[in-house]
């Protein structure tokens, strides 16, 4: 089945919000558990301070703890950056280490640089990053699950599989935000009415920042300002669910 391709302009959309408000609306849509489909906190932004990064996974499994039988180091490298032509665009790439712990970096300033020419938006790795000044410089999104300063014996191995990357499974082409919070997959059937849903949510969340800037705050009136919140919220959750179903 041909994985959906957001438009150019919806996926600017999602890039305008951060990755605990995509999640929020992810979950007035309710496809989900309010557990599942986000990273757990072993990883984490390399870079917390870029805006959200958008893109399409495009994985691989990697180890680098022992010298390959055949092959150069990040043999496959090619093909790997080949294959996001055959991705909806942008590529994230998303590379599970299959030593555990790591033992040497997943990525640095080459493996980057080579990635954001070929267009990526950014890398998620359950293993370590190094090089951080000079991928830093590139502008380029990166999470990982620490630093390690060598890059060992670094082969990638599958390519298009799915991963497992901080306790959740990654597919190819799977939607994927990620920021300073964390990283989180958004299901491809809700995306679009999701990224549209983002700034009706977040002026619900407002009524009560509002009142609290506001001062003079009573009891009384933040719950009257919760309570206007959770209608908005609730009235944006009846009408997405409902096209849903109108949609399906």
């Amino acid at each position: 089945m041909p994985i959906p391709q957001l438009s150019e302009s919806d996926l600017k959309l999602l890039g305008r919000y951060d990755t605990p408000t995509i999640c929020n609306v992810i979950e007035v849509f309710k496809v989900r558990p309010q557990t599942s489909g986000y990273m757990d906190g072993r990883i984490r932004a390399c870079f917390p301070e870029l805006p959200p990064m958008v893109g399409y996974a495009s994985t691989a499994t990697f180890r680098s703890a022992a010298a390959p039988r055949a092959g150069a180091d990040y043999a496959g490298l090619e093909q790997q950056v080949e294959e996001f032509a055959n991705l909806p665009q942008p590529a994230v790439v998303v590379i599970q280490d299959l030593d555990s712990p790591p033992v040497a970096a997943t990525f640095g300033e080459v493996m980057t640089t080579i990635y954001k020419g070929f267009g990526s938006a950014g890398l998620i790795t359950s293993g370590a990053a190094r090089d951080l000044e000079q991928v830093g410089a590139l502008g380029f999104p990166c999470f990982s699950d620490g630093v390690i300063c060598s890059h060992g014996y670094p082969q990638l191995l599958d390519l298009g599989v799915s991963v497992n990357v901080g306790g959740i499974t990654i597919h190819p082409g799977d939607l994927l935000h990620g920021d300073a919070n964390g990283v989180t997959t958004i299901p491809h059937e809700i995306a679009s009415d999701a990224a549209h849903a983002c700034e009706e949510f977040a002026a619900a969340e407002q009524v009560v920042l509002d009142y609290i800037k506001a001062g003079n705050v009573t009891p009384g009136g933040l719950n009257e300002a919760r309570g206007e919140c959770v209608r908005m919220i609730k009235a944006l959750g009846d009408r997405v669910r409902a096209n849903m179903s109108t949609t399906a």
